[in-house]
């Protein structure tokens, strides 16, 4: 149509046509979240690794890229339970992420990040290597998880929550963390003042982690049966920040990014989408020399 139109038809068949390649964009970006749950909302888990302060810089780094993207996409972000590093950084922080198709879009993020950069806290300029762990879940509705705790298998600790300080600092010790002792699962919650209320969503969030568990189990078993090669994605390494050369270089997909800044202050897009069509298997690893 567009050889055959004069100029003015040419216009207006031009704006069309922009309107079908979004419409079909958007459609495409549908076929991605090929995860069940991807409506959910997205329970995060940011964890520090070894490396003292440096590592625990970078948790928190992590801990406040997520939840600028997810402001930037005018999600509501509800803080569970973060416990602060001594200088600098958190050691742990535990989040909800609430919006259109959340888990779907944090599930990339699951994994190692790994951040290279001249230390802030070395005063000889060295450069260093940090890492952090990212866990994310499903917010399963409640009706579809099945799982009874005994109390014997649960250990209860309260505890003081940590506050900014002022006349609305919590000075109870209404925080509770519960750990799942088969498992070695802990989780805490320091969201309110009532230590009941504390009680309900750490229970409520172990549940999620186990059905999490066992949903993966019976994935790996059913793929196995059907003779298919899954995808080694679960806590292995996924990307790299090399801060000092100003990249970013995402391991599955191959994808560089060069505006370090921008990516840690929630411009996360790019990356995600790259990361579903890996994850979707309409996308391989692109070939890539800065690689360190």
């Amino acid at each position: 149509m567009l050889e055959m139109a004069d100029a003015d038809e040419r216009e207006m068949l031009m704006e069309e046509q922009t309107s079908i390649e979004k419409r079909v964009d958007d459609l495409y970006k549908e076929t991605l979240f090929t995860m069940k749950h991807a409506d959910t909302a997205a329970i995060v888990r940011v964890k520090s690794g070894a490396g003292g302060t440096e590592s625990m810089d970078w948790a928190g780094m992590l801990t406040r890229m997520f939840m600028r993207w997810a402001e930037r996409r005018g999600y509501k972000v509800d803080l569970i339970d973060q416990v602060d590093g001594d200088q600098a950084g958190v050691i742990s922080s535990e989040f909800i992420i609430r919006g259109e198709k959340a888990f779907g879009m944090m599930l990339p993020e699951h994994g190692v990040h790994r951040l290279v950069r001249v230390s802030p806290f070395d005063s000889n300029n060295r450069r260093h290597t940090s890492f952090a762990s990212v866990d994310v879940v499903p917010e399963v509705p409640e009706e579809e998880i099945n799982i009874h705790i005994p109390d014997s298998d649960l250990r209860r600790d309260v505890f003081r929550s940590q506050g900014a300080g002022g006349q609305g600092v919590n000075t109870t010790d209404s925080a509770v963390r519960l750990t799942h002792l088969p498992t070695g699962i802990a989780v805490a919650s320091q969201q309110t003042r009532s230590q009941i209320k504390n009680h309900e969503i750490a229970l409520q969030i172990l549940k999620q982690r186990l059905y999490d568990i066992e949903m993966r189990k019976r994935e790996e078993e059913e793929a196995k049966a059907r003779g298919e090669q899954k995808k080694i994605e679960w806590g292995s390494q996924i990307r790299s920040y090399v801060l000092d050369k100003q990249y970013i270089k995402d391991h599955r997909t191959g994808v560089m990014k060069h505006n370090p800044d921008d990516v840690l202050d929630g411009d996360l897009e790019d990356l995600q989408w790259a990361g579903l069509e890996w994850m979707a298997g309409k996308r391989v690893a692109e070939e890539s020399s800065d690689d360190e």
